[in-house]
């Protein structure tokens, strides 16, 4: 039996496990297609080949000593550079870490998911210190978005969404403070989770704005989503910010469709500020699910204000001494954001934080009218690789911060997310659709993004070559 680069983590495990094709065999097909397309779509900043051949093999023998090594067995998988993996330097896209001591252990998240039978290949490309929603790195180059090489992968996770997106891994693992899974989910075509704040273990990576740093999946199908973040749940020390519950496995959820599931639209704030498409994409999919409600988020425009801030001055706060000393090795964009924030008032973070909080508890308001809301993901296709400025209800702004004019209010939130990336015939590029849930909540918006996927409105194919 043969794997194609288009086979899901799900696909790719049920045939490894039924040893119609061995680990092995996958990780070479998998190493083959790395080798081919990375050169020119620039996801990879590492590849850890041999690891990954003593992992297969060790598989391979654990399987046929009768063993089931786990539920992602097989399954390829890479993540973003700032994940520690054992004998790198953890680089969170950066020049400055570069000289950073190798990483003795790899990230929670790493092992829980090799813990499971997953296979890690590789490191990817990132925006600078994860500051960034473009996929255009200051020091590695961009990561180009598989369907239209010339156009933006999106940020901070390019890296992540290109090597989902050109079928180089079936899973791939990002992290999300404003939006890094969001965005180039949208750009590159892809299922991306971001979950509840405090959900995931964000243990052995390397922060970005400790108050909105969120980790997760990005892959190809929600199936795909569903294993990896049921692997990955759980408390965990090295993050103390971590929840301690178990609300149990997502993935049998999936088969319930969305019966009973009390679905609106995001209006107002989240009808505004974007091209037609991102529009056009809701009610697509609002009018496949038979959705016509709309409701208001309180506060949204705030709480986009109020991460920025947060990010900021956060941001800011963390990079002080690297600021201080090694100031000509950033990247221009992410310097100079950074040394604005240095000189936020404390007063007006504090501020940040209550509006952060009372959006927080006026959407558990909204929650308890309805159980998932739908809203754009981006306010457009990919830009151009460069692109400075584009036209957003007649008024040219700059694309690095718009990109995330709809994702930053729910993350100032802490809320669930999956983006869905939808199709519309004759464009080459897609544009994602938010499906967001109340917290603790990743099971209903998977449900929502699994119908959808099963009666193909959304959609995650690999990328032609």
């Amino acid at each position: 039996m043969t794997l194609g680069p288009a086979a899901t983590a799900s696909e790719i495990a049920a045939a490894v496990r039924r040893r119609q094709v061995t680990a092995r065999a996958v990780l070479e097909a998998c190493l083959v297609t790395i080798e081919r397309r990375n050169p020119t779509l620039n996801a990879f900043t590492a590849v850890l080949a041999a690891r990954a051949r003593a992992r297969a093999d060790a598989l391979d023998a654990a399987i046929a000593g009768g063993a089931d090594p786990g539920l992602l067995v097989g399954v390829p998988f890479a993540v973003k550079n700032l994940f520690d993996v054992t004998g790198l330097p953890t680089l969170a896209g950066s020049k400055i870490n570069r000289s950073r001591a190798p990483a003795t252990r790899d990230a929670t998240l790493i092992e829980r998911l090799e813990a499971a039978g997953a296979i890690l290949v590789g490191a990817l490309n990132m925006g600078e210190y994860a500051y960034d929603f473009t996929g255009e790195n200051a020091h590695d180059g961009p990561s180009r978005n598989p369907h239209a090489p010339a156009h933006m992968s999106g940020g901070s996770s390019g890296g992540s969404g290109t090597a989902v997106a050109s079928g180089m891994v079936p899973l791939a693992l990002a992290s999300d403070t404003n939006g890094s899974i969001r965005v180039p989910s949208s750009l590159c075509g892809l299922f991306g989770l971001k979950p509840t704040y405090g959900r995931l273990s964000r243990g052995g990576t390397f922060p970005f704005v400790a108050s909105l740093d969120h980790l997760g999946p990005m892959a190809r199908s929600v199936a795909d989503l569903a294993a990896a973040f049921d692997a990955m749940a759980g408390a965990d020390p090295l993050d103390p910010a971590c929840a301690r519950r178990d609300d149990g496995t997502t993935a049998p959820k999936l088969a319930l469709g969305i019966s009973g599931l009390r679905i609106r639209i995001a209006g107002d704030y989240f009808r505004h500020g974007g091209h037609p498409e991102a529009f056009a994409a809701v009610d697509r999919v609002a009018d496949a699910l038979g959705v016509t409600e709309t409701v208001t988020l309180p506060l949204a425009a705030e709480a986009r204000a109020a991460a920025y801030l947060i990010t900021m001055s956060e941001g800011a706060a963390l990079h002080h001494v690297r600021l201080r000393d090694r100031l000509d090795d950033f990247d221009p964009d992410v310097r100079d954001r950074l040394v604005a924030g240095a000189m936020i008032p404390a007063s007006w973070v504090a501020k940040a934080q209550k509006v952060r909080r009372t959006f927080h508890d006026q959407m558990l308001a909204v929650f308890e009218k309805a159980d998932v809301l739908l809203a754009p993901a981006t306010p457009c296709r990919a830009p151009r690789i460069g692109q400075k400025t584009m036209l957003i209800d007649g008024r040219e702004m700059p694309v690095r911060p718009n990109l995330g004019v709809f994702t930053q209010p729910i993350s100032c939130g802490g809320l669930p997310v999956v983006a869905v990336p939808v199709w519309t015939e004759g464009e080459a590029l897609p544009i994602g659709v938010q499906v967001i849930a109340a917290p603790w909540r990743e099971d209903h918006c998977m449900r929502v993004a699994a119908e959808l996927q099963q009666r193909g409105i959304a959609s995650a194919p690999v990328a032609p070559e």
